[in-house]
């Protein structure tokens, strides 16, 4: 039996899911009339503070359409290094929109406004305009890290006031939800859009959805147009989105206690903890990255390298008290002298 900690995506629609997509009703979701996609982005909307939704296909899709509708070519974009915009969308900010980006590194995946004034480009002839700032939260290569709710609010505002608008990367939004209690209006308030994503933590097979003004929503679907996303009788699966938010939504505290079982449990001088466990995605550090994944999947526990020495195991809907079991036995016998 195979245990699969490589992602929160590898989830797969259970038969209620299945049923609630069978009797999905449906319409034309380029000509706006599917009334379940319709249902979904109003949801989305409301959950958000957020005056419309837009549901695409992907989070990279997601992401993409809000930086094309904050900017134009040559702008700049201030991101943190290790965020998903910049190291997992192909280059998209500049193959799509021909932006600049400005990288900085964060602690632990979080910007202060501080830093992020300091390398906002000067008014001047030969620089690129400053035009968008984005933040991650959670931030994955940061180990799932919850962006404190005070410095996200003080880069909003330090936006405002120098002009810039601020784009959230919220693919798993919803585990900061779960983990603060915070209201996911609360969260996504100091941000002009927020994505957000329901093929990780929630467990859906598809989907994602931008979240801004009527104004914002309404450039974002001409944009998802041009980025070929528009889609026809995707009720199917914004049914199962729905079906997602109302039942698995409320159980993301449970994927949160079985990471730090994980980690709590970890016992092996030859492997250490990356980080803290803020929600549900646990790293590993091993001198030997490669031996450490072929001794798990020998032990039928499946997980990835995530970087240099790093190995990420994730808890999702799929993953029960007896893989994080498995997991720690497979971990804690890991020898890596006789691997």
């Amino acid at each position: 039996m195979a245990y699969d900690f490589r992602s929160d995506t590898v989830t797969r629609p259970d038969e209620a899911m299945r049923r609630a997509m069978a009797a999905a009703e449906v319409g034309d979701d380029v000509f706006g009339d599917d009334p379940t996609v319709i249902r979904l982005q109003e949801r989305v909307a409301e959950l958000l503070g957020k005056e419309a939704a837009l549901f695409v296909p992907s989070g990279t899709m997601a992401n993409q359409v809000a930086l094309r509708i904050h900017t134009r070519p040559g702008d700049q974009v201030i991101c943190e290094t290790g965020c998903h915009i910049y190291n997992y969308e192909q280059g998209g900010p500049a193959a799509l929109s021909g932006l600049h980006l400005t990288c900085l590194t964060g602690d632990r995946g979080a910007l202060a406004w501080e830093q992020v004034e300091a390398a906002i480009l000067p008014d001047d002839v030969h620089a690129a305009r400053p035009r968008l700032v984005c933040l991650e939260n959670t931030h994955n290569r940061a180990g799932g890290r919850i962006v404190p709710q005070a410095l996200v609010e003080a880069v909003g505002a330090g936006a405002r006031a120098r002009g810039l608008a601020l784009h959230l990367d919220g693919a798993r939004l919803w585990n900061v939800h779960a983990a603060t209690g915070l209201p996911l209006a609360t969260l996504a308030a100091p941000c002009d859009t927020v994505s957000v994503c329901f093929s990780k933590g929630l467990g859906a097979p598809v989907g994602s959805c931008v979240t801004g003004t009527a104004d914002a929503v309404r450039e974002a679907r001409r944009v998802r147009k041009l980025f070929g996303g528009g889609m026809r009788q995707v009720g199917v699966l914004a049914a199962a989105c729905l079906h997602a938010l109302d039942h698995h939504l409320p159980r993301l505290g449970e994927d949160h206690a079985r990471a730090r079982r994980l980690a709590e449990g970890l016992d092996n001088p030859a492997l250490a903890l990356d980080h803290p466990v803020d929600t549900n995605i646990v790293i590993v550090r091993a001198a030997r990255q490669d031996l450490l994944l072929r001794h798990l999947a020998d032990r039928g526990v499946l997980a990835v390298a995530f970087g240099k020495g790093r190995v990420r195991l994730v808890t999702h809907r799929d993953v029960d008290d007896a893989a994080v079991s498995a997991a720690l036995e497979a971990l804690n016998g890991y020898v890596e002298e006789s691997a």
